[in-house]
């Protein structure tokens, strides 16, 4: 991190880029106002939204929280599953071995073991195949191999287990808990079968029946992504077990109705239905199932995702968001609602496989925003060679300051504005297409823009330089 500290150092001190976060101000009388900048002159506390600069007076303010820009974190990692049992071959070693030739499947050897009729072979050589694809992120073609296998044995729990696991990295969850619940049936001692069950509860929302899945996989065999998934199911049900529901076509929104103006609730619901349709057309895909959507105060909000305190909303699987004195629907909440959902469309798209730089800088631009406003800033930040290296911004910002993710946010909006703009919006949701596909980023951008990381960032900091350079 001692690099990126510089990186926000040198932010904060030079002033090279203008905010791109929201400063929130939170009224007496319970109204929140959404601005670009804030600053206090003479007992008055003026902001900024737009162009437009607005004033009131310091004694009406309760409180100004810095930052409040949306923020994506990756889901959290799905349990791990058993090995599958080496049956119906000799040498399992030299069995794999014919079956992954040269890094590659070899389909011939595939129908060879289907001639030789042996249902136990067969189905290890199909578990073997699903576990081949899944580790390259070819998630389609690892669920159609565990499929065929689980269609072979039927009642073999860690196929069983092994294919809810699949399910869940392609987001169909309700298949998933399905499936593992059967493992559960079959194979009552299984510690794995019932994380899987209980990751896929998790993520339907079916916040009380996940924390017993997973204390039952817990007491079974320890594991540290069950224990953290455990953690925030229980923070969660400890916050949410007043909660009401309500269901549209394709959300699912939990809120505390004291928090939460019907009005209000109303509002996100028709602003996230035309967001959908607007996404869907962008990328040509429709989600398969619900989305969840949870409405909390401030403290909620912050207790259950333990987000960085600069962060105005989240989306870990769920769209979660404060709504702490809110009363109707604004262009700035709007902005954050569409921000987030695009984070759903795009870990659907890309199983969960999209590089955070590429993910924050479509979402950005789907609010709408621009990076051109920051253009000079970023000439200069790209010309002293202080820029955040784009491979360095594929993990989740959530580990940075403010200051730092402030210039992470900003790189990544002018990225993926840059690919729009030059290449097409085809080729910079193809990029997100291909990587859903199993592709590296590497590979996912030389099959689209026929740019890698390396020549990207050239063109990025030529771009800059006879634009907007001294």
């Amino acid at each position: 991190m001692g690099r990126i500290r510089e990186y926000g150092a040198l932010f904060l001190v030079g002033t090279l880029l203008a905010p791109a976060f929201a400063e929130t101000i939170h009224l007496k009388n319970g109204r929140t106002i959404f601005a670009d900048s804030v600053r206090e002159v003479n007992g008055r506390v003026e902001y900024t939204i737009g162009d437009n600069t607005f004033a009131l007076p310091k004694s009406s303010v309760q409180s100004i929280d810095s930052g409040g820009s949306p923020i994506v974190t990756h889901a959290e990692d799905i349990p791990s599953i058993p090995d599958q049992p080496k049956l119906g071959v000799n040498d399992p070693d030299q069995f794999a071995a014919k079956l992954i030739v040269n890094g590659k499947l070899d389909e011939s050897m595939l129908n060879s073991v289907e001639r030789e009729g042996n249902p136990i072979k067969l189905a290890y050589a199909y578990s073997l195949a699903a576990h081949f694809e899944e580790t390259n992120g070819s998630f389609e073609d690892a669920a159609k191999y565990i499929s065929r296998a689980n269609d072979i044995l039927p009642d073999s729990a860690d196929i069983l287990t092994h294919y809810g696991s699949v399910l869940l990295r392609l987001g169909r969850n309700k298949e998933a808990e399905s499936v593992a619940d059967r493992a559960t049936r079959l194979a009552p001692g299984s510690g794995p079968a019932f994380g899987i069950l209980g990751y896929a509860q998790y993520q339907l929302s079916k916040t009380k029946e996940a924390i017993a899945s997973l204390k039952r996989s817990l007491e079974l065999q320890p594991d540290a992504k069950v224990a953290e998934l455990l953690k925030r199911a229980e923070r969660e049900l400890a916050t949410g077990a007043d909660f009401a529901q309500e269901n549209s076509s394709h959300f699912t929104m939990m809120y505390e109705g004291g928090q939460a103006p019907a009005q209000l609730r109303r509002d996100i619901i028709q602003t996230l239905e035309r967001h959908f349709n607007d996404l869907s057309r962008d990328f040509n895909f429709v989600p398969r199932e619900s989305i969840p959507v949870i409405l909390y105060t401030d403290k909620q909000y912050f207790d259950v995702t333990q987000a960085p305190k600069w962060s105005g909303a989240l989306y870990d699987g769920k769209l979660r968001m404060p709504v702490s004195g809110l009363t109707m629907m604004t262009s700035d909440l709007s902005r954050v609602l569409k921000h987030e959902l695009t984070h759903s469309f795009i870990n659907a798209i890309a199983k969960g496989r999209c590089p955070t730089w590429l993910n924050e800088g479509i979402a950005q631009l789907e609010e709408p925003r621009s990076a051109r406003g920051q253009s000079s800033q970023l000439a200069r930040l790209y010309g002293a060679q202080h820029n955040i290296p784009l491979n360095e911004l594929e993990a989740s910002f959530v580990r940075f300051d403010r200051a730092e993710a402030n210039v992470a946010y900003t790189q990544s909006l002018f990225a993926a504005e840059y690919i729009r703009d030059t290449y097409g919006l085809s080729d910079l949701t193809g990029i997100v297409k291909r990587l859903g596909d199993g592709q590296s980023t590497e590979s996912a951008l030389r099959s689209t823009i026929h740019s890698g990381y390396g020549q990207l960032e050239q063109e990025l900091a030529t771009y800059l330089k006879s634009s907007y350079g001294d």
